[in-house]
């Protein structure tokens, strides 16, 4: 019928009883007239307690002697996996990553697959064993046979890896949570199942902290067009069908490291409206774009900046058929929203800006690759094209330049990117599909995607403002090159709308997020790079939380943003900073009301359904 990938977690395959469960429901599987692959990770917390076992030895130890130390952990499983298939008299065999041809690169503890040398494997299916697969590990090559492993989610990514080399009718991830689900249901029981989502959805909600899934593991999904379905180990329920609009041919070779972009796109028919110096508490958003929603004012990018002082700055873009309807509702609002400390000083301000056009490279491969944001912003700078505007996602970044630079930018980007012109990405919007049969991906039916699947809670993350740069092309690409050089990926990005000259030259201040555990070294190497610049200070802050909502069907509802907004400031929850996607809102707030933040945005969208979910221990 079928050739399938199933993945079973640390949990599934935590004892022997739950071994045996495992080996019953591949049984079944297989008896249904299915060929199929398993791969399995260590058992319960096995890699923990090697990691310890490690830590007692060296307070450093060696990555690649930790490489063959964590690679033992699946290779009890698969052995033990095999040995109950074998006792239920279904044909079994255990192989490691480098028996299955898993080739890597020779990076130790973060390897990425290169491809994976298939003959083996498919011989094993055609004489009709279940072939049990170590996941999270591989080799770097036929003649260095160095043992690797993938870093954090390297179990997914092995499976669906493995799955797009054999072109498997689909991969099955097995977890301890009945499928993908509205939010972590530790912090809401009541989160409610997902029955389908876009790869493009599940990206951006895997990489804000969802741990259902890594987001190397939808990265290739997406790349490849490999349909995923994440089920819960406990249950026969459907679980949560993952999908992506059919892909381009894509080699099989360099499978993690293709290209990392797949399109640059534009659109020069935009204008960009900003609120200067609006107070800096809760409301203020909330209070401007309930406004302009209920002016059916649709609006693309926003971004807030980090304040200053006790005041921010909140921009965004429209197209330039509403900008007068836009410029109105925000010129109308300004007065009310000034400080009532000091009225004139602070006045909020209205600047519209004309003659812009936004810019963007999108493609999945950009995940987790610090460098090609620098790169992007290396090659407008090459081209003479300063940045306004920037906006972040997983799978896209955005500047908005001047329309008059628009050509000469998407030509660079084009060129730096490897793109052919009239070229479309393997991730362009395509309908949200939802399967009719939980075992055949195919059979499946469009159905109208509601504005926010999804909400992420990321307390993870540090931010960076650095104060007082230069306001001229590349000081974005020399930052962020910098950053990159040292391997420390960025993920929200937000420029100042409020420039300020000093000593002849316009300055803004830009801030953003990278992981707390680089926080402290992106500081020490900035400061230093900072004062031989001439740039001003560097400022860090740890104690931040990063709360999202993610959705395809948010696209052209103004109500959106608001509502997410207005949730917070019920909550008197301040907003630090924001940033947008066509698919994505993220708001910076303090670390303490981030669980409080994400539970009122949950509630605010009705996400929550009458079931509780109990995560397994």
């Amino acid at each position: 019928m079928a050739l399938i990938v199933q993945k079973y977690g640390g949990t599934s395959v935590g004892s022997v009883e739950r071994i045996q469960a495992v080996a019953q429901r591949v049984y079944k599987t297989v008896k249904a007239g299915n060929s199929l692959v398993v791969v399995v990770s260590a058992m319960g917390k096995t890699t923990d307690g090697l990691v310890k076992l490690a830590n007692e030895i060296s307070p450093n130890p060696n990555r690649r002697e930790m490489d063959m130390l964590l690679s033992t952990g699946e290779q009890v499983t698969i052995a033990l996996l095999s040995m109950a298939l074998q006792e239920l008299g279904q044909p079994a065999i255990s192989m490691t990553g480098a028996q299955v041809g898993i080739v890597t690169e020779a990076e130790h503890s973060r390897a990425r697959i290169l491809h994976i040398e298939t003959t083996r494997l498919t011989r094993h299916i055609n004489e009709g064993k279940v072939v049990v697969v170590a996941g999270f590990q591989g080799t770097s090559s036929a003649k260095e046979m160095e043992i690797t492993t993938l870093g954090r989610g390297g179990s997914d990514t092995s499976a669906v890896a493995i799955a797009a080399a054999l072109g498997a009718n689909f991969c099955e991830i097995y977890t301890d949570v009945p499928g993908i689900l509205t939010t972590d249901p530790r912090l809401v029981a009541e989160a409610q199942l997902i029955d389908a989502i876009t790869c493009n959805e599940m990206l951006e909600l895997a990489s804000l902290g969802a741990k259902v899934l890594h987001p190397r593991a939808v990265e290739i999904a997406r790349n490849y067009g490999v349909p995923l379905v994440v089920r819960s180990s406990w249950t026969d329920d459907p679980g949560t069908w993952v999908t992506s609009a059919k892909p381009q041919g894509r080699s099989l070779i360099n499978l993690e490291i293709a290209r990392p972009v797949d399109a640059v796109e534009f659109d020069t028919n935009q204008a960009k409206v900003a609120l200067l110096r609006v107070p800096d508490k809760p409301g203020v958003a909330a209070r401007l774009f309930g406004e302009i929603s209920r002016q059916k004012v649709d609006v693309d990018l926003i971004i807030q900046s980090i304040h200053e002082g006790n005041s921010n700055d909140i921009a965004f873009t429209v197209t330039t058929p509403i900008l007068k309807r836009a410029e109105a509702v925000t010129a109308a609002i300004a007065p009310a929203l000034r400080s009532q400390s000091n009225p004139k000083f602070d006045e909020a301000e209205v600047m519209i800006e004309h003659n812009i056009a936004k810019v963007s490279i999108a493609g999945a491969g950009m995940i987790g690759r610090p460098g090609v944001a620098a790169k992007m912003f290396a090659t407008l700078a090459e081209a003479g094209v300063n940045i306004q505007m920037i906006s972040t996602s997983e799978v896209k970044v955005s500047c908005v330049v001047d329309a008059a630079e628009c050509d000469r930018a998407v030509a660079a980007l084009r060129t730096a990117f490897e793109i052919e012109a009239g070229e479309q990405g393997a991730g362009s919007r395509g309908k949200l599909l939802t399967p009719n049969s939980c075992t055949d991906a195919i059979n499946c039916v469009s159905s109208p995607a509601p504005p926010v699947r999804g909400v992420a809670l990321d307390l993870n993350q540090a931010r960076l403002a650095i104060r007082q740069l230069p306001d001229r092309p590349g000081m974005a690409a020399k930052l962020f090159g910098l950053l990159a050089q040292h391997n420390i990926s960025v993920d929200m990005i937000i420029q100042s709308q409020r420039c300020r000259v000093i000593d002849g030259v316009p300055r803004r201040d830009i801030a953003f997020t990278v992981s707390r555990i680089d926080g402290e070294n992106a500081k020490r190497m900035l400061t230093q790079v900072a004062a031989e610049l001439g740039w001003g200070e560097v400022v860090l802050d740890s104690a931040i939380a990063k709360v999202s909502i993610v959705g395809a069907g948010m696209l052209g509802q103004p109500g959106i943003a608001a509502k997410m907004f207005e949730a917070l400031a019920q909550q008197q929850i301040n907003i630090q900073m924001i940033a947008t996607s066509e698919i994505k809102i993220s708001c910076v707030v303090a670390q303490e009301q981030g669980v409080k933040a994400l539970q009122a945005i949950h509630a605010a969208f009705e996400l929550a359904g009458s079931d509780k979910f109990v995560v397994p221990a």
